[in-house]
């Protein structure tokens, strides 16, 4: 299958042209991969450097909540610079996570940059294992061998959460007002995948996982997601897609895209209504009492997500 930009509707009209933008790429895996890594690399970029104006900008006379922060209250519900009742104590570990996260923006530019100018166009052209990461459309079981190297790096992102509250420090109990280790997380599977269709031990409630009230249950369920997304890695990486799966799915570059934004925006959705009415994974002493703003722009961020979604769909199922 050759997909072939020329179809794009941004080129019927000079005036959408900024509609193009990687679809140009989307036959160069090399290339594509450069520009992905030089994305990741804008975005530890802006981490990096909003964690360090925030913490330079913290003021310890004033609730941490009303000072208009934006990561500094991830970083501290993770238990760093947190002294008793909850108070911020320590804003030096918030300069050290922006300082690794401005390094690690130089090493993804960098490295986006040579696969943009200096590496092969195509990763088949490759020296070694880079090789194998060269893709073709027709080609199913290449496209769910990287699909399965993202899951296992996302298990490994889970399973780290999981690992700073059970081991690396603990993380912030709302509840006891102080950081603690979660040393017994829980693995049930009726407790955690009952929060799928609702219920919270048993007692159903409308906002379905986002009713979790303890660390044990949000710890249990970051396990749990960690192993399943190891698992289907592994799966994916090892076992081609199978009949029925190749049948169903729609498999192109337009339509992998709407694939990917449309659980972006499935997970943004999810993260509203956390947002907007957990307190335990969002403690009211760092995030506020009122959190709609939060709530609205992660409301708007779905959206978008779900346009780019649609309008991918529409373009892959204009193929052929």
């Amino acid at each position: 299958m050759t997909i072939s930009v020329q179809r794009s509707i941004a080129e019927d009209s000079p005036k959408l042209a900024w509609l193009i933008g990687n679809s140009k790429l989307v036959n160069l895996s090399g290339q594509l991969l450069g520009a992905h890594i030089a994305h990741a690399g804008l975005i530890m970029f802006w981490a990096g450097s909003t964690a360090i104006s925030e913490a330079l900008r913290f003021q310890p006379d004033l609730p941490f909540a009303e000072q208009g922060f934006i990561l500094l209250p991830h970083l501290a519900t993770l238990g760093w610079g947190i002294g008793a009742e909850g108070k911020i104590v320590d804003t030096y570990p918030y300069f050290v996570i922006g300082i690794l996260h401005l390094a690690a923006s130089a090493v993804l530019g960098a490295g986006g940059l040579y696969h943009v100018f200096r590496a092969p166009a195509n990763l088949q052209d490759g020296a070694g294992r880079v090789a194998k990461f060269h893709y073709e459309w027709n080609d199913p079981k290449k496209l769910g061998f990287i699909l399965g190297h993202h899951l296992i790096f996302l298990g490994l992102g889970a399973l780290a959460l999981a690992g700073k509250a059970m081991w690396w420090g603990g993380i912030y109990d709302a509840t006891l007002h102080q950081v603690r280790l979660i040393s017994e997380p829980t693995l049930n599977p009726v407790t955690i995948f009952s929060y799928l269709v609702g219920l919270n031990h048993g007692v159903w409630t409308p906002i379905g996982m986002a009713s979790v009230n303890n660390l044990e249950d949000i710890i249990g369920g970051h396990l749990w997601i960690g192993a399943i997304l190891l698992g289907g890695g592994a799966w994916h990486i090892l076992v081609a897609p199978t009949n029925w799966a190749v049948k169903i799915l729609r498999i192109e570059a337009d339509a992998i895209l709407a694939y990917s934004l449309g659980g972006l925006a499935f997970m943004a959705l999810v993260s509203c209504a956390f947002v907007g009415f957990n307190t335990t994974a969002f403690p009211v002493k760092f995030y506020g009492s009122d959190r709609s703003f939060a709530a609205a722009s992660q409301f708007f961020l779905a959206i978008t997500a779900l346009v780019g979604h649609l309008w991918h769909a529409y373009r892959a199922r204009m193929v052929n």
